[in-house]
């Protein structure tokens, strides 16, 4: 008799929980970076993902999607992020009713060096994460 697939026993719960930890560390890690730039993580988290897509491609619905925050909630991120001079923004061509958002310099930089910290922690759990992972089967 085969086991049923959605069952769980102990190392099941061990590794479910494990990974869990190991996510949350590395979110107060991320979080503790941004903090120590200046930054919320929300806004670290905004600055990302705008970096992340191709100019042009980063409107406040992408962020809000990417963030999964309401549109309202991400328009407000976006005016602190404007008056801390991080992000501009310009009407999209072909639907005025749309704003694209682009990092400034300022925010390049910042990203950079935010960017490099979390790549150099990443490589260093990637072992962890694999193990972790590969007890799932």
């Amino acid at each position: 008799m085969s086991k049923d697939p959605a069952a769980l026993d102990d190392a099941d719960y061990a590794a479910l929980a494990d990974f869990r930890a190991t996510i949350r560390t590395f979110l107060a890690f991320s979080e503790g970076q941004a903090v120590e730039a200046g930054l919320s993580p929300r806004q670290h988290q905004a600055l990302l993902a705008i970096r992340g897509v191709p100019r042009g491609a980063a409107t406040v619905g992408y962020l809000a999607q990417r963030l999964i925050l309401r549109p309202h909630t991400v328009s407000e991120l976006v005016k602190r992020l404007s008056a801390l001079g991080l992000l501009a923004s310009e009407v999209a061509q072909g639907d005025r009713r749309k704003l694209v958002l682009h990092l400034t310099p300022k925010a390049e930089n910042l990203l950079r060096t935010l960017s490099a910290v979390h790549r150099q922690e990443i490589r260093r759990i990637k072992p962890l994460l694999s193990d972790l992972l590969e007890r799932f089967g």
